[in-house]
């Protein structure tokens, strides 16, 4: 890894390691400084392989998330984004739980200027379902 000692707190980037969290709850998203904070920028990450489980049948549902977000001091670190993001697979949870559930731990850990998280989820019984959820609330007056 470089020498900058701001980003010596990751434990995923730059490692070997593969053992995916088995729930959300287990996974830790991690951070790193934005080294422009004062510029509103977007970043945008695209899961196209998502995938959870229906709480009622236990079937599996397979989502494209979609998550765009104007960063304030710090950014979230992609490979401990996809290890969260994973670690839904074993999740029973309806897809709406499951978007703002994304949204919740985002804004927890970065406190964006901005943020929004899509879950666009493969038809189940003929319905197309997708959710998004915004922060702050008052950007989905706006959209």
């Amino acid at each position: 890894m470089s020498g900058r000692e701001d980003l010596q707190n990751l434990s995923l980037l730059g490692k070997a390691e593969t053992r995916l969290p088995a729930s959300p709850d287990e996974a830790k998203l991690e951070i790193f400084p934005n080294l422009r904070p004062g510029r509103r920028y977007w970043i945008t990450l695209n899961c196209p392989e998502f995938s959870s489980l229906c709480p009622v049948t236990g079937q599996p549902d397979s989502a494209r998330i979609v998550i765009r977000y104007i960063p304030g001091d710090v950014c979230v670190e992609t490979k401990s984004l996809k290890f969260y993001l994973a670690s839904f697979r074993n999740q029973p949870a309806f897809n709406e739980e499951i978007v703002n559930r994304i949204l919740d731990d985002l804004v927890e850990i970065m406190m964006p200027q901005e943020i929004i998280v899509r879950g666009e989820f493969a038809p189940r019984g003929g319905i197309q379902l997708t959710t998004e959820a915004t922060y702050p609330d008052s950007l989905a007056a706006s959209s």
